[in-house]
């Protein structure tokens, strides 16, 4: 990946319907060859998925919970285990299994707090492998974003 590939990829991270004519005059390569270089970056997994950023409150997802999971057991089971059940929660936005006191933490949007509670019931109360869990209610989106470059 050189120069001109990161260029185009920061025009389409901000707006991934850019044409290859937009897109070619702002980084110098003629519209064939930025198709080419992003068929390419698609190809290889440089550009993972197009998606639309839908705005949670306009959505009727008016809160987002920022959440902090420690399991009573880390063996592999376990974890394959709980990271299935995150990935088929619909109301999980981002999910990351990290170092340091959590071994999860977990970005959801809900339509209220009612919706977060039953969300804890099925995931974390009737689970036996869930130690604790943190919870933090986003008061503010100060910054939003899945840009790399």
């Amino acid at each position: 990946m050189d120069d001109k590939d990161k260029q185009i990829l920061q025009l389409v991270q901000s707006n991934a319907r850019l044409t290859a004519e937009v897109i070619s005059q702002d980084v110098g390569l003629s519209p064939a060859a930025v198709q080419k270089r992003l068929k390419k970056l698609r190809e290889t997994g440089v550009i993972e998925r197009e998606i639309a950023v839908v705005s949670p409150a306009k959505a009727g997802r008016e809160l987002t919970i920022i959440v902090e999971v420690i399991l009573e057991r880390e063996n592999l089971a376990q974890l394959d285990a709980f990271k299935r059940r995150i990935r088929a929660a619909e109301c999980v936005q981002q999910c990351y299994y990290t170092t340091g006191e959590a071994d999860f933490v977990l970005i959801l949007t809900v339509a209220d707090i009612k919706e977060y509670e039953r969300f804890t019931q099925e995931h974390f109360f009737e689970q036996s492998n869930i130690s604790r869990f943190k919870t933090s209610i986003v008061m503010d989106r100060v910054k939003v974003s899945l840009d790399v470059l």
